[in-house]
């Protein structure tokens, strides 16, 4: 439960001070803090509520980004993810 707790502070502060943020915010697009109600079917392996699947079909076009981010893409390319991703009828791109 502990690394749980620490990896979404680690999340947290690495998407707060994002440089992909910072684009994000110029381009209105892909915005990492939007996929925040993913974080319990990502950690916790609950499923994805509706907010997470708006936001994650919303931010298709962004996976790329975050696969190939070291700061995203342990939270974009492990089995999990994987599998929110196919809940939310999002399919996994190859960048």
């Amino acid at each position: 439960m502990k690394f749980m707790t620490l990896m979404v502070i680690t999340f947290v502060i690495i998407v707060l001070s994002s440089p992909i943020l910072m684009k994000a915010e110029e381009t209105q697009s892909c915005v990492p803090m939007e996929l925040m109600p993913c974080l319990p079917a990502m950690t916790k392996r609950e499923q994805p509520t509706k907010d997470c699947c708006e936001n994650l079909i919303k931010q298709k076009t962004c996976l790329c980004d975050y696969i190939k981010n070291p700061l995203y893409s342990m939270f974009t390319i492990s089995l999990v993810a994987r599998k929110v991703l196919e809940t939310c009828n999002v399919p996994y791109t190859s960048c």
